[in-house]
């Protein structure tokens, strides 16, 4: 599965089979998020079988059932954290497509069972990415039109729209897509809306945008 595949058909999934994440699926993807952490300088870790964390009730008002497995994304605290658990987080995501498996973004309906992951002295717990087989593959959201979160002088790029296009494909906090690309030169200035957890959207958004105008050589403003 190619990554524009996978933006496409990634999905947010909250009901999981009973089915482990084991053998070359658990190794590619455990050496995944550890190669993210190095490029990102980030403390993920990959929950296998803990049920405690959405077993409550918490879990239930959001729909969830059957998360064993998530991710901890986990940081050290400064004021571009928030923005590298989103950028990355989804780069863990979109390979999690890629091996079949499903994901959810979880920013605030679940327990934080502190015996099951690492947050060492100054880093912090961003949130959580529960993971698996889901029951289903998801369903779309209708999305903004690409006018509605870009500024660019005419005619428009196609790299630039394309960029566009593979951010509104990002999975951002209650679909709201508070985030907005600006095009000067070949200079692209990417910032986040008001709101809660937006810092967080914006990096999964510019995440997409890179997959959806590469090759393009623009620079980040």
């Amino acid at each position: 599965m190619e990554l524009w595949e996978a933006m496409e058909q990634r999905h947010s999934v909250r009901a999981y089979q009973d089915r482990p994440i084991a053998g070359e699926v658990k190794e590619e993807l455990e050496a995944w998020i550890a190669q993210c952490n190095r490029e990102g300088g980030l403390h993920m870790q990959l929950i296998l079988d803990e049920p405690r964390a959405f077993s409550g009730g918490m879990a239930r008002y959001g729909k969830f059932s059957g998360v064993r497995n998530y991710i901890a994304v986990v940081g050290p605290k400064g004021p571009g954290l928030e923005e590298a658990c989103g950028y990355y987080g989804e780069k863990v995501v979109l390979k999690a497509q890629q091996l079949g498996l499903n994901t959810c973004w979880v920013a605030l309906t679940y327990r934080k069972v502190k015996t099951a992951f690492t947050v060492a002295p100054g880093e912090k717990l961003c949130l959580v990415i529960a993971i698996g087989y889901g029951k289903t593959a998801g369903q779309p959201h209708q999305g903004k039109p690409p006018e509605a979160v870009m500024q660019c002088p005419e005619p428009v790029p196609n790299w630039f729209l394309h960029g566009v296009q593979a951010a509104l494909l990002a999975p951002t906090a209650m679909n709201q897509q508070k985030f907005r690309f600006q095009l000067e030169g070949s200079v692209v200035r990417a910032t986040p809306g008001r709101g809660f957890y937006t810092k967080i959207d914006l990096g999964i958004a510019k995440y997409h945008f890179e997959l959806g105008a590469a090759p393009a050589p623009f620079t980040w403003g």
